[in-house]
């Protein structure tokens, strides 16, 4: 009894001090992933005030905050969705991988962490956070921007990619032999093919088998559905966030979003969880040792993100402005960063304080740099040009842009987080 009522208050203590950290994280207008961090520490290892009897529960509560995440990151989109950015959008994800992924692993291996550590950071540097993208997007009225198109396609490649990364990422933490990590990814890869080639073909028979007027019932099998599908991707070592995330793709229609109605909730509630954890199990002391490496890597991979999202978006012809605008908006790094860092954690211990530091970094600049870069880099421009061809060259590039889009809030459909 006394251990259930000491869980009782140590849980209903982190819910509300979440629930007021998250209060105020909106009325500033930030993230809240930076306070849930904070939070983290403050009752973690070495900080103030040790939790022991909730721990096992928010471990978890963090597991299953994982599998939320990317379950609701599933339903945004649908396999036709995801089939045509693979067609149209593998050139700029190829570039933000190489540009993204690269100084990660080279950060590690500078550090002397190895190359399994090195799989590992170059992944928590490569994925950019959709859900403060999603919200800055909101913020700053660009859902109907030219540019946003680029910015969600390159979000959707990098979604994709983590079904083939986080296998592999898997197999090499569990340290399998060549023969062991080369099964494991053709077993992620053909089960990614198979739920596309099911979802495009019979995604209205899985959808209307799952669909039930009963929110109750819907809520139900749903998330039994994903759990016990994450539960065998899990055993199968595939990455249960990776089994979630391909149930999410493979149901579509009213279904997906009377799913992420009910659900958004729990992934809210878990998913602060899970961040929680993370900074629980990353001593504050830890932090001060690696925040130079964190803030190199952050300015490197905030310049590196920005010529990605740059380069996207001339690709697709996009004007000068709408260009600069693309590369801010992806800067934002958050809750995929930490799910990476936090499987990586029993390989190389360090990585876990670099991850939070890095994060903690990257998802407060990344609203900054989502509405300064473009202004900042019009007046750098400027001051190189001469008066009268800098006027003629921005009256040019204004032109490009279709009036009136700052404001409206088409565009297509904004992943929910990552």
């Amino acid at each position: 009894m006394h251990d259930t009522t000491a869980l009782l208050i140590e849980l209903g203590a982190i819910i509300l001090v979440l629930g007021l950290l998250g209060r105020l994280a909106g009325r500033v207008g930030f993230s809240p992933i930076p306070l849930y961090l904070l939070a983290g520490l403050a009752f973690g290892q070495g900080g103030m005030l040790p939790l022991e009897a909730s721990e096992e529960f928010i471990a978890t509560g963090a597991e299953i905050g994982v599998i939320l995440l990317l379950l609701l990151l599933g339903l945004e989109y649908s396999a036709s969705e995801l089939v045509t950015s693979l067609k149209t959008q593998y050139p700029s994800g190829a570039v933000d991988f190489v540009l993204n992924a690269v100084p990660g692993a080279a950060a590690a291996l500078l550090l002397g962490w190895g190359p399994v550590a090195a799989v590992a950071l170059a992944g928590v540097t490569w994925i950019s956070s959709s859900g403060v993208i999603a919200k800055v997007l909101g913020d700053l009225r660009r859902l109907g921007n030219r540019e946003t198109p680029v910015v969600l396609g390159i979000l959707v490649m990098e979604d994709l990619s983590m079904a083939v990364y986080l296998p592999i990422l898997t197999a090499l933490l569990a340290g399998v032999s060549l023969a062991g990590g080369a099964l494991t990814l053709l077993i992620a890869l053909g089960t990614v093919g198979a739920v596309l080639y099911v979802a495009l073909r019979h995604g209205r028979l899985i959808s209307r088998a799952v669909s039930s007027d009963s929110a109750e019932m819907l809520l139900l099998v749903v998330l039994g559905l994903t759990l016990l599908v994450a539960g065998i991707a899990q055993r199968l070592q595939v990455s249960a966030a990776v089994g979630a995330f391909l149930v999410g793709i493979a149901l579509s229609g009213e279904v997906a979003e009377g799913a992420s109605s009910l659900l958004t909730p729990l992934r809210d509630l878990f998913a602060a969880v899970f961040f929680v954890f993370f900074g629980l199990h990353t001593d504050p002391a830890a932090i001060p040792p690696v925040l130079f490496p964190a803030l190199a890597l952050a300015t490197v991979t905030t310049l590196t993100k920005i010529a990605t999202g740059y380069w996207a978006a001339r690709r697709a012809q996009i004007s000068v402005k709408g260009r600069w605008r693309a590369g801010g908006t992806l800067v934002a790094r958050g809750e995929f960063s930490i799910v990476i860092a936090g499987l990586a954690v029993g390989v190389e211990p360090r990585i876990g304080p670099l991850a939070t530091a890095y994060v903690l970094i990257l998802v407060i600049l990344g609203p900054l740099a989502a509405r300064w870069t473009e202004p900042l880099a019009a007046r750098l421009t400027a001051s190189r040009a001469a008066p009268a061809g800098a006027a003629g060259t921005m009256d040019a590039v204004d032109a490009v842009e279709p009036a009136g889009t700052a404001g409206t809030t088409g565009g297509g459909a904004v992943p929910a987080s990552r």
